[in-house]
């Protein structure tokens, strides 16, 4: 955990930037959020997972007042979301929606300050987003990375308390996506709810100070990036055969304790609820496994075995 980190989370509790309370959304016989409550609070980056399907897109339609819930409750800074996005207390990058074209970078971006109600001066927000240098190419000329760094920009154009984004580094190149996680940590250091949706795992482990699990609608799993790996339980395990000693591949897979079982030659991978009991069980069997390797989950590998668990 970084300085920053600690400290946010050595603040005292605050009223939430967002909160859902038992909320439904239903799109003919299919539950998208299926009774959601959670609170986001002011200087968190969260990151928000889930499979396809998992009610992502739907949480952040909500969120952003785009569609009305079913029931339940949801507040923005204590406020409707329309009454929040209103009062530019809101910055959204989404996937969904086209850019205007035929007009340059600085004009679209200055276009997002001028309608903002509390803007940033344009050449400070050409600046955050790593635009200076194309600012004057038209929009339809650009890569799809640096059309992210367009929407990042509209996003930012001017001072908010919450910014919201869906797949913010799709298209983004390695060293466009260190600097954008630069500067939303450094946005969040100054007090501001990040919230954002990825299917980078790597980035949800790397940033985020909590991570929230969508399955079916439903809130899976809410903590940090350790927690979520906690709970998962399994752990992994890697080794080499020995050539010269051919094993058995069925007993392998009979070990006590196994989740996953995969073999490519002489490298064999595990993952076990119970890591101590099937490595004993392995050196039991007469096997001496070469260059053995026990270690926790990853994010990812957490993930799919909990939205696997939960999909039993």
């Amino acid at each position: 955990m970084t300085t920053t980190t600690a400290a946010r989370a050595a603040q005292p509790t605050t009223d939430p930037a967002v909160s859902f309370e038992n909320v439904t959304k239903s799109y003919g016989t299919v539950r998208a959020v299926d009774g959601l409550s959670l609170a986001l609070h002011p200087g968190e980056t969260v990151a928000l997972l889930g499979p396809n399907g998992a009610g992502k897109s739907s949480t952040l339609d909500l969120l952003l007042g785009l569609r009305p819930a079913d029931s339940g409750s949801v507040r923005l800074f204590g406020t409707t979301p329309r009454e929040a996005v209103a009062a530019g207390r809101v910055g959204a990058m989404l996937q969904s929606g086209g850019l205007m074209e035929d007009v340059t970078v600085r004009e679209i971006v200055a276009l997002g300050c001028a309608l903002h109600p509390r803007p940033y001066p344009v050449d400070e927000v050409l600046t955050r987003a790593s635009l200076t240098d194309i600012a004057g190419r038209k929009v339809n000329k650009l890569s799809g990375g640096q059309e992210q760094r367009v929407r990042f920009a509209l996003a930012t154009a001017g001072h908010c308390d919450l910014i919201v984004l869906d797949e913010p580094t799709t298209g983004m190149d390695v060293t466009s996506r260190q600097a954008f996680w630069a500067t939303m940590r450094d946005q969040a250091d100054q007090g501001r709810t990040v919230l954002f949706a990825t299917h980078y795992l790597e980035e949800a482990d790397a940033v985020a100070d909590r991570v929230l699990v969508l399955h079916q609608g439903r809130l899976l799993a809410d903590g940090t990036a350790a927690e979520i790996k906690a709970r998962a339980g399994a752990r992994k395990i890697a080794f080499d055969l020995d050539g010269a000693d051919p094993v058995d591949e069925q007993l392998l897979r009979a070990l006590p304790g196994l989740t996953r079982f995969e073999r490519h030659g002489a490298t064999v991978r595990l993952q076990s609820a119970d890591a101590d009991e099937t490595v004993h069980a392995l050196f039991a069997l007469g096997i001496r496994p070469r260059n053995l390797e026990v270690a926790g989950l990853g994010l990812e590998q957490a993930f799919i075995a909990l939205t696997e668990e939960a999909s039993k």
